[in-house]
Protein backbone atom coordinates (compact mmCIF):
# COMPACT_ATOMS: atom_id res chain seq x y z
CA UNK A 1 0.00 0.00 0.00
CA UNK A 2 1.22 3.49 -0.86
CA UNK A 3 2.59 5.57 2.05
CA UNK A 4 0.56 8.63 0.97
CA UNK A 5 -2.62 6.56 1.01
CA UNK A 6 -1.86 5.33 4.53
CA UNK A 7 -1.28 8.90 5.72
CA UNK A 8 -4.42 10.09 3.92
CA UNK A 9 -6.51 7.41 5.62
CA UNK A 10 -4.91 8.16 9.01
CA UNK A 11 -5.64 11.89 8.73
CA UNK A 12 -9.15 11.05 7.56
CA UNK A 13 -9.68 8.81 10.59
CA UNK A 14 -8.49 11.62 12.88
CA UNK A 15 -10.93 14.01 11.17
CA UNK A 16 -13.88 11.65 11.56
CA UNK A 17 -12.94 10.71 15.13
CA UNK A 18 -12.49 14.35 16.11
CA UNK A 19 -15.85 15.27 14.57
CA UNK A 20 -17.63 12.47 16.44
CA UNK A 21 -15.86 13.51 19.66
CA UNK A 22 -16.88 17.12 19.01
CA UNK A 23 -20.54 16.09 19.01
CA UNK A 24 -20.22 13.68 21.94
CA UNK A 25 -18.60 16.11 24.39
CA UNK A 26 -20.72 17.74 27.08
CA UNK A 27 -18.41 20.67 27.81
CA UNK A 28 -17.95 23.33 25.09
CA UNK A 29 -14.21 23.72 25.71
CA UNK A 30 -13.66 20.01 25.04
CA UNK A 31 -15.70 20.36 21.84
CA UNK A 32 -13.51 23.30 20.77
CA UNK A 33 -10.37 21.21 21.38
CA UNK A 34 -11.83 18.41 19.25
CA UNK A 35 -12.50 20.94 16.50
CA UNK A 36 -8.84 22.01 16.65
CA UNK A 37 -7.84 18.35 16.12
CA UNK A 38 -10.14 18.19 13.08
CA UNK A 39 -8.63 21.39 11.65
CA UNK A 40 -5.08 20.10 12.15
CA UNK A 41 -5.91 16.80 10.46
CA UNK A 42 -7.44 18.71 7.55
CA UNK A 43 -4.21 20.67 7.24
CA UNK A 44 -2.39 17.34 7.01
CA UNK A 45 -4.76 16.27 4.23
CA UNK A 46 -4.03 19.50 2.36
CA UNK A 47 -0.29 18.88 2.70
CA UNK A 48 -0.69 15.42 1.22
CA UNK A 49 -2.60 16.91 -1.71
CA UNK A 50 0.22 19.37 -2.40
CA UNK A 51 -1.63 22.49 -1.24
CA UNK A 52 0.93 23.84 1.21
CA UNK A 53 -0.48 27.38 1.21
CA UNK A 54 -4.00 26.16 2.01
CA UNK A 55 -2.59 23.95 4.78
CA UNK A 56 -0.77 26.90 6.32
CA UNK A 57 -3.90 29.05 6.10
CA UNK A 58 -5.91 26.23 7.67
CA UNK A 59 -3.59 26.10 10.67
CA UNK A 60 -3.08 29.86 11.08
CA UNK A 61 -6.62 31.09 10.42
CA UNK A 62 -8.90 28.27 11.52
CA UNK A 63 -6.98 26.25 14.09
CA UNK A 64 -5.42 29.43 15.43
CA UNK A 65 -7.48 32.58 15.14
CA UNK A 66 -11.03 31.23 14.79
CA UNK A 67 -10.57 28.72 17.61
CA UNK A 68 -9.16 31.43 19.88
CA UNK A 69 -12.31 33.41 19.05
CA UNK A 70 -14.52 30.39 19.90
CA UNK A 71 -12.75 29.80 23.20
CA UNK A 72 -12.94 33.53 24.02
CA UNK A 73 -16.70 33.58 23.40
CA UNK A 74 -17.21 30.37 25.39
CA UNK A 75 -15.30 31.84 28.32
CA UNK A 76 -17.06 35.20 27.96
CA UNK A 77 -20.49 33.58 28.08
CA UNK A 78 -19.39 31.34 30.97
CA UNK A 79 -20.87 28.32 29.23
CA UNK A 80 -21.07 25.34 31.50
CA UNK A 81 -21.76 21.70 30.83
CA UNK A 82 -24.74 21.23 28.58
CA UNK A 83 -27.65 18.99 29.41
CA UNK A 84 -28.48 16.24 26.96
CA UNK A 85 -32.04 15.14 26.32
CA UNK A 86 -33.35 12.06 24.59
CA UNK A 87 -33.99 14.09 21.44
CA UNK A 88 -37.15 14.57 19.48
CA UNK A 89 -39.00 11.97 17.48
CA UNK A 90 -39.16 14.29 14.48
CA UNK A 91 -35.37 14.58 14.40
CA UNK A 92 -34.98 10.82 14.52
CA UNK A 93 -37.74 10.11 11.99
CA UNK A 94 -36.48 12.69 9.49
CA UNK A 95 -32.79 12.92 10.39
CA UNK A 96 -31.76 9.27 10.10
CA UNK A 97 -33.33 8.67 6.64
CA UNK A 98 -32.04 12.07 5.50
CA UNK A 99 -28.53 11.23 6.65
CA UNK A 100 -28.63 7.82 4.96
CA UNK A 101 -29.97 9.32 1.72
CA UNK A 102 -27.31 12.05 1.76
CA UNK A 103 -24.56 9.51 2.42
CA UNK A 104 -25.69 7.26 -0.43
CA UNK A 105 -25.93 10.23 -2.81
CA UNK A 106 -22.48 11.48 -1.81
CA UNK A 107 -20.95 8.02 -2.25
CA UNK A 108 -22.61 7.68 -5.67
CA UNK A 109 -21.32 11.08 -6.83
CA UNK A 110 -17.81 10.36 -5.56
CA UNK A 111 -17.70 6.96 -7.26
CA UNK A 112 -19.26 8.25 -10.46
CA UNK A 113 -17.03 11.33 -10.76
CA UNK A 114 -13.90 10.11 -9.03
CA UNK A 115 -11.48 11.98 -11.29
CA UNK A 116 -8.89 9.25 -11.47
CA UNK A 117 -7.08 10.78 -14.42
CA UNK A 118 -3.75 12.42 -13.64
CA UNK A 119 -3.37 16.19 -13.70
CA UNK A 120 -0.02 17.73 -14.65
CA UNK A 121 1.70 19.84 -12.01
CA UNK A 122 0.84 23.50 -12.37
CA UNK A 123 -2.38 22.86 -14.29
CA UNK A 124 -4.59 23.87 -11.38
CA UNK A 125 -4.47 27.32 -9.76
CA UNK A 126 -2.70 27.05 -6.44
CA UNK A 127 0.03 29.65 -6.46
CA UNK A 128 -0.38 32.15 -3.59
CA UNK A 129 -0.49 35.03 -6.09
CA UNK A 130 -3.44 33.41 -7.89
CA UNK A 131 -5.24 32.72 -4.61
CA UNK A 132 -4.68 36.31 -3.47
CA UNK A 133 -6.05 37.60 -6.78
CA UNK A 134 -9.19 35.51 -6.34
CA UNK A 135 -9.65 36.36 -2.66
CA UNK A 136 -8.89 40.08 -2.66
CA UNK A 137 -10.13 41.00 -6.15
CA UNK A 138 -12.74 38.63 -7.53
CA UNK A 139 -14.34 37.62 -4.21
CA UNK A 140 -13.63 40.74 -2.14
CA UNK A 141 -17.27 41.44 -1.25
CA UNK A 142 -18.03 37.97 0.24
CA UNK A 143 -14.70 38.11 2.10
CA UNK A 144 -15.55 41.48 3.67
CA UNK A 145 -19.16 40.49 4.43
CA UNK A 146 -17.86 37.44 6.29
CA UNK A 147 -15.52 39.59 8.39
CA UNK A 148 -18.37 41.99 9.25
CA UNK A 149 -20.60 39.06 10.27
CA UNK A 150 -17.87 37.72 12.56
CA UNK A 151 -17.49 41.19 14.10
CA UNK A 152 -21.26 41.40 14.70
CA UNK A 153 -21.22 37.96 16.33
CA UNK A 154 -18.42 39.04 18.69
CA UNK A 155 -20.31 42.21 19.61
CA UNK A 156 -23.47 40.17 20.26
CA UNK A 157 -21.58 37.80 22.53
CA UNK A 158 -20.16 40.73 24.50
CA UNK A 159 -23.62 42.28 24.88
CA UNK A 160 -25.13 38.98 26.03
CA UNK A 161 -22.34 38.40 28.53
CA UNK A 162 -22.41 41.93 29.94
CA UNK A 163 -26.10 41.94 30.92
CA UNK A 164 -26.69 41.22 34.61
CA UNK A 165 -28.67 38.04 35.21
CA UNK A 166 -31.28 39.78 37.36
CA UNK A 167 -32.10 42.31 34.63
CA UNK A 168 -32.11 39.68 31.85
CA UNK A 169 -35.04 37.78 33.33
CA UNK A 170 -37.06 40.85 34.39
CA UNK A 171 -39.97 42.03 32.23
CA UNK A 172 -41.00 45.67 32.50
Amino acid sequence: MNFHLVLFLAFGAVCVGGAINLLAQRHPINSALSLIAVMAALAGEYLLLGAEFVAAVQVIVYAGAIMVLFVFVIMLLNAGEEEHTNGSRVAILLGVPGMLTGSVLMAWVMLRHSGTESVPIGALPGHPKDIAQLLFHDFLLPFEVTSVLILIAIMGAVVLASQPESAAGKVD
